[in-house]
């Protein structure tokens, strides 16, 4: 890590910091019968968010894979779903072509609007500078409206580092004006690569990166915050259920932690994405997202191996990029506890 991603990276975990979020994208789901109609095409229960609530969520093929993850938000008068960029106008239109008799409305918003992530110890007295409840506390997903000068936004907290952590979400043209407001109430400008560190050692898997189109939600370890099995039908239902009730739980994959020494790449290790992970000379793997963690003086790895391997902390591997082999070790995750 440069010096100054080392400073990002204690920012992190002491402080509070910010950095603009370019790879978002918002659809607004409205009409009288949004929940509804949501609640059949998403792992979590949607009909249950109040106004000011949300939760994550994920919305799968019939097949059970991931067609994206998403946060999901109630406001007044209409659900906005805050997923990856790259699936905001496919998403849409997939709900749109849905709509049958229903009263709902879909529109992606991604144009429209700029997003921030605020993250750290003291994330939460910045961000609370912007609503009216100065240190309000604030629990995971809520969401509430900001104003700033002549702008509206919102507000929400996803924790998405596994550290504290927040998204503002504002119009367009408010974006150079929320920068300055988040500076000048003490958040410090981070290294996107410092938070690409934490959330590797929280073990916080991103779409599209660490989860895709081929990933179950069960492999990818995200059942137990996007997936409430007390609700009705939804689909991909049927292949999460077989799963836990005949397979009592097990993938053939699972996704992992490792950790390793000897990598003298290139810095922003993007060569050891898909890395073959092997044991006993078999593949067994491989690598999804990797960075140099400054907590665990190593490089620390998010990685899909088999359930055997992945269930054996400790278990020691070998990492394969091109013509180089590494010495890892297997570890549960999170790598690193937040304090």
């Amino acid at each position: 890590m440069t010096a100054a991603q080392t400073d990002s990276y204690e920012v992190l975990r002491n402080d509070a910091g910010y950095m603009p979020l370019k790879d978002r994208g918002w659809i607004s789901i409205s009409g009288a019968d949004r929940a509804t109609f949501l609640q059949g095409l998403l792992t979590n229960d949607v009909v249950a968010l109040m106004p000011g609530e949300g939760c994550y969520s994920a919305c799968l093929t019939p097949q059970g894979r991931l067609m994206a993850d998403m946060y999901v938000f109630a406001d007044e008068d209409r659900l906005v779903l805050d997923v990856h960029e790259t699936v905001e106008q496919s998403l849409a239109a997939h709900f749109e072509s849905l709509i049958f008799s229903e009263d709902v409305t879909i529109r992606a918003l991604g144009p429209e609007l700029s997003s921030f992530g605020v993250h750290g110890p003291e994330a939460g007295k910045v961000v609370s500078m912007f609503t009216p409840e100065p240190e309000k506390n604030f629990n995971r997903y809520e969401y509430v409206q900001i104003t700033f000068g002549l702008h509206v936004g919102f507000l929400v907290r996803t924790d998405d580092l596994g550290i504290e952590g927040y998204r503002l979400v504002v119009p367009l043209e408010a974006t150079e004006d929320l920068a300055e407001s988040l500076a000048s109430n003490g958040a410090s400008r981070i290294a996107e690569e410092a938070a690409v560190v934490v959330r590797i050692e929280s073990g916080v898997p991103l779409f599209p990166i660490d989860m895709d189109t081929e990933t179950l939600p069960l492999e990818a370890g995200i059942e137990d915050r996007a997936i409430n099995f007390d609700k009705g039908c939804y689909v991909g239902q049927e292949v999460v259920i077989r799963i836990l009730h005949r397979g009592q739980g097990r993938v053939a994959r699972r996704l992992t932690g490792l950790v390793f020494h000897g990598w003298d790449g290139p810095d922003d290790l993007q060569a050891l994405r898909r890395a073959v992970v092997l044991a006993d000379d078999e593949e067994v793997g491989f690598l999804t997202s990797a960075a140099i963690s400054p907590t665990l003086r190593c490089c620390v790895a998010l990685g899909y191996l088999q359930r055997k391997i992945a269930d054996t902390s400790g278990r020691s591997v070998e990492i394969t990029v091109d013509d180089k082999q590494l010495q890892g070790v297997v570890r549960a995750l999170p790598l690193v506890v937040s304090g």
